[in-house]
């Protein structure tokens, strides 16, 4: 099931949106589409780093113990 979300951006991004629809020749929605789950994609992994970093409990796992240690 699809919801139609509405957005106000700049005309700058607009333009640029619509260049890049017509010179990929994809519709702006599925551009905007592809887009956004990338965003959400690399925050959710932006997100688990950051709780990883702040957690004190998790180990600390340095490239030479990835190297001595395959399936780590």
């Amino acid at each position: 099931m699809s919801k139609i979300i509405a957005i106000r951006s700049p005309e700058e991004v607009s333009e640029k949106l619509d260049d890049l629809s017509l010179e990929i020749r994809r519709k702006k929605s599925s551009i905007i589409k592809s887009a956004l789950e990338q965003y959400l994609d690399e925050y959710t992994d932006y997100q688990i780093a950051l709780d990883r970093l702040k957690d004190k409990q998790d180990k600390i796992i340095i490239s030479e113990d990835l190297k001595k240690e395959p399936g780590i």
